[in-house]
């Protein structure tokens, strides 16, 4: 397994063995000793996945103080512009970003400290994305940053993947500002 390390703390970048042949291939996802040396020492306390259409903008997320979630996320099938930002109050690269393509061909995995935001752009339809997550989901805890935020900047790459439009649901139409948290 490859570590790599990103501009954010607590944002890493991890390239899975892959092993292939005629038949398919396999990859280990998960090994807590490798995932310790790399500094990912919170234990995992529940798996998610979720299907999206090619389009659809999920985050920024994140929970807010003790609900804050670590997150381990790679995707099955499909392709994804992934995105973490810094949203820590005392970091020196808040409101930086790191945007990397998680896709079922490439395997790679994106480790998000908890503190941090999420969301990703679904680059295919039925793309199937996996997450590992270090605390509980907590409805009243649950907080997000509008994609779309002047003061992040973050390119979503739209042209670049052919996307007019993102789909972004009701609730994530509603997130705060990044200068009103």
């Amino acid at each position: 397994m490859n570590i790599i390390k990103t501009n954010i703390e607590g944002v890493l970048i991890i390239e899975p063995k892959v092993f292939g042949d005629e038949r398919g291939f396999f990859v280990e996802t998960y090994n807590l000793e490798r995932y310790k040396e790399a500094g990912i020492t919170l234990p995992f306390v529940q798996d998610n996945l979720s299907s999206s259409a090619r389009g659809v903008l999920r985050g920024l997320h994140f929970q807010k103080k003790s609900f804050a979630q670590g997150k381990l996320v790679q995707v099955i099938k499909g392709r994804v512009l992934d995105v973490a930002v810094d949203i820590r109050k005392n970091s020196p690269t808040r409101g930086q970003y790191v945007s990397i393509e998680l896709s079922g061909e490439n395997k790679k995995q994106l480790w998000i400290a908890p503190g941090l935001a999420h969301g990703f752009l679904s680059l295919e339809d039925g793309t199937i994305f996996s997450y590992k997550c270090t605390n509980f989901y907590n409805s009243t805890a649950e907080r997000g940053i509008m994609w779309n935020d002047k003061d992040l900047n973050i390119d979503w790459k739209f042209e670049e993947y052919g996307i007019k439009k993102p789909i972004v649901s009701e609730k994530d139409q509603k997130n705060l500002y990044f200068s009103e948290m």
